[in-house]
């Protein structure tokens, strides 16, 4: 008699949706007490079976007789021994068994791979994702086309090539939000789709070009400002060197003022070195947002003290409202007390000789589909800027009076290096002015409001000053 099939146990069977096993057992299990059981009713239904059918058999040429029962009982007992499986014995997984095993290794291999991947299917339905796919595409779902999360239209369409061709292929994937950011997508075809499903299915493995990209461009960029800002103190130094050496070399007077002129052509170099330095690094890192809790209000008093010193050297009082209680936002400190420092340092500088700056920080209520954020407002009392030039402040090098702004010892980079810091947190930076009427810089960031307090909508806020009908204001 040959023993019986083992039957598929009933929590063996998985439904469509069901989850992926958490630890995936071997192909064979020695001592699973559900399957063996499983078996074990198996192989004597089996036994029983085949013991009925002897008796019907002969029941219907001679009859039945106790010899013939006992002979029936008897084949019933072997057969039933004979072909459960024995304690320890290994017993063959059923097909779901080792297809749910699969998915929980496929899994598991997923996770560990720190770039985003996508498996879909040949009608573009998703599959399985990664946790840094679902990172990267917060829509992705299971079950649901891809071009719900990604909507490029070159990955689409090398999806369709991949599928029709069934060669691998190379596309670039470009989000420009929140920032922006470059991926190299590799799509290939996978063979091995589910069973009844012709073709195969498609992976697609996303690698993150943005920091190799950045590194580029900071070198181009740098190389290519350095060498037009620095051309003219290098010019400058060259030609009082060869004075030095030449006509004034017994003029100690002259020796005297030059050297002072030197010493501030080589500070300026400095200062724009720096500042390029700066502006790169921020870049750089502008696509990765900042994760620690930052308290503002403090970095505005510690920027309004270090400051006093120069302002009353120029006559102007720096006057600093702070609203009561903390006012943190997610973000870098260094970063934000660069912020602060380039608006009230600009402020001091060309808002005129005894004037006044005045500096506050405090809480913008929600408006239209931003939450509540923490704006710092440096506003001045001198010229003002007019319209035409509002746009263009956060460029490089720009400069509405470039020969003031030399004398004052600017590099022109100041606003741009506040600009892409408030990208980096999500901010903005807003400007208003009009010609004499001073002019008023906010940088706009958004809050870090515990849930408890989000919950209950608690949220201070600060009310703008009213800038009248002749204000231009221009978010950058």
């Amino acid at each position: 008699m040959m023993p019986p099939r083992a039957t598929r146990s009933p929590d063996a069977e998985e439904g469509p949706e069901d989850g992926p096993a958490e630890a995936a057992p071997p192909p064979f299990l020695p001592s699973a007490a559900g399957t063996l059981s499983a078996a074990r009713r198996a192989a004597w239904r089996g036994a029983l079976g085949a013991a009925l059918a002897f008796l019907v058999g002969i029941a219907w040429h001679r009859g039945l007789d106790l010899g013939t029962g006992l002979v029936a009982l008897l084949a019933i007992l072997i057969g039933g021994l004979a072909a459960a499986p024995r304690r320890g014995e290994p017993v063959p997984r059923s097909d779901a068994q080792a297809s749910r095993g699969r998915h929980g290794l496929a899994e598991a291999l997923l996770a560990n791979i720190p770039d985003p991947v996508i498996l879909i299917d040949r009608r573009s339905l998703v599959i399985e994702t990664n946790a840094a796919a679902r990172a990267l595409l917060p829509s992705l779902r299971p079950r649901h086309p891809l071009s719900f999360a990604l909507r490029d239209p070159d990955v689409l369409d090398g999806i369709e090539t991949v599928l029709r061709t069934g060669e691998p292929l190379k596309t670039v994937y470009s989000p420009r939000v929140p920032t922006e950011r470059t991926f190299e997508v590799q799509i290939g075809a996978m063979q091995g789709g589910e069973a009844g499903r012709a073709g195969p299915n498609v992976v697609l493995f996303l690698r993150d070009l943005t920091s190799a990209q950045r590194l580029e461009t900071m070198r181009v960029d740098f190389v290519a400002n350095a060498s037009h800002e620095l051309r003219t103190p290098l010019a400058s130094l060259l030609g009082f060197i060869e004075t030095l050496q030449g006509p004034a070399r017994e003029d100690a007077k002259a020796r005297e003022r030059f050297l002072g002129i030197m010493r501030v052509q080589a500070l300026r170099m400095t200062r724009l070195i720096d500042d390029l330095l700066s502006l790169s690094r921020i870049e750089l890192r502008a696509h990765v947002p900042p994760t620690q809790g930052v308290d503002v209000a403090p970095l505005a008093r510690q920027i309004v003290d270090a400051l006093g010193v120069i302002a009353r050297e120029r006559g102007v009082a720096i006057a600093l409202d702070a609203a009561p209680g903390p006012l943190p936002v997610l973000g870098d400190r260094d970063e934000i007390l660069r912020v602060i420092e380039n608006l009230v340092e600009n402020a001091v500088k060309y808002g005129g000789e005894g004037g006044r700056v005045e500096v506050s920080v405090g809480i913008r209520p929600a408006e239209e589909s931003r939450p509540p954020q923490i704006e710092i407002a440096v506003r001045d009392e001198g010229p003002g800027i007019a319209p035409e030039h509002l746009p263009r402040l956060t460029e490089r090098f720009y400069r509405v009076d470039a020969a003031s702004s030399r004398q004052q010892g600017g590099t022109g980079l100041g606003l741009a290096i506040v600009k892409h810091i408030l990208n980096r947190h999500r901010g903005r930076l807003v400007i208003e002015s009009a010609p004499g009427e001073g002019a008023t810089f906010r940088a706009l960031i958004p809050a870090l409001i515990p849930a408890h307090a989000e919950a209950r909508g608690d949220a201070k806020s600060v009310a703008a000053p009213d800038q009248g009908q002749a204000t231009s204001r221009r978010p950058i």
